[in-house]
Formats: structure tokens, C-alpha cells, sequence
């Protein structure tokens, strides 16, 4: 038999940093994603949009796609052969492998990249313009100094 639970033995849920950054960063993602969307290109909105934050300067092999992805060798070809087939990326022969591929954009790629750039930053823009430039400044200070990874 479950035992039933007193609503007022239970402790209250936090009001928590983590929660509030949560719902920001939600919210931030859901106003980029219809924005792509509404540009043309809904793939980026998509878990296949991930390989894109990893495509740097001339691109990238596939095997350290794979292991910045932390997803299958199979998911990672599967993606990159879907963007490929859209026309975003391509592969090209590795000079530092021979029987290795690098991928990269191709201008269409590299367009819809430019658009996601524009994107950001008119989400940004709109940030600014809530918290006025100085607070702005500070919150992106402050992420800056909690971001352990960047």
C-alpha cells in the first residue's frame, strides 16, 4: 500500500537560479527557433542543428565531430548526411587523413549561419533594450564568469 502524503509536510519548491536560468535559456531558444523557422530553416532547430556549433573556420573531421557531439559515430553520419543532402554541409578530403573526411559549410551553410548570427543578435538587442545597456553588461559578465566549459 503507498502511503498517502501530507501537502503540508512536504518542503516548498525553491525559486532557484537554476530555474530562473533555465526558463531563460527556454524561452531564448524557443524565440531563435521560430525565428530559423520563419527564415527557412527549420533543420537548425533541430537536433541535427547541433553539428552546426561545431563547424569552425575550414570545418571539422568527423571522428572529433563524434566525440565533441558525445553521441554515436551512426548519429553523427546520419546528421551530417542529412544536412549534407539539404545542401548545408559537405565533406571534403582530410589532408592530415587520408581515409578521414573534414566537414564543413557550403555557402548555403555559411548563409544560414549569417541569418542565425542576425538572429542572435536582435534577441540580444531586445535583452539590452529590457535591462538597459549597463545591466546587460553585468548579466553577460556574470554568465561569462559561471560558464565553467567556455
Amino acid at each position: 500500500m503507498v502511503k498517502k502524503l501530507d501537502e503540508n509536510s512536504l518542503p516548498p519548491l525553491l525559486d532557484h537560479v537554476g530555474w530562473r536560468l533555465w526558463r531563460v535559456a527556454r524561452q531564448w531558444k524557443a524565440e531563435f527557433e521560430a525565428a530559423m523557422r520563419d527564415a527557412g530553416h527549420g533543420w537548425m532547430t533541430e537536433a541535427r542543428g547541433a553539428v552546426i556549433g561545431h563547424l569552425r573556420g575550414g570545418g571539422i573531421p568527423q571522428a572529433e565531430l563524434v566525440a565533441a557531439l558525445g553521441i554515436s559515430k551512426q548519429a553523427v553520419q546520419q546528421m551530417v548526411d542529412e544536412l549534407a543532402a539539404e545542401g548545408v554541409v559537405e565533406r571534403a578530403a582530410n589532408p592530415a587523413d587520408a581515409r578521414g573526411k573534414i566537414v564543413r559549410f557550403t555557402p548555403k551553410g555559411a548563409e544560414a549561419l549569417a541569418i542565425s548570427n542576425a538572429v542572435k543578435q536582435r534577441i540580444e538587442e531586445s535583452y539590452r533594450d529590457r535591462l538597459g545597456a549597463e545591466r546587460f553588461a553585468a548579466l553577460r559578465g556574470a554568465l561569462q564568469e559561471l560558464d565553467t566549459e567556455g
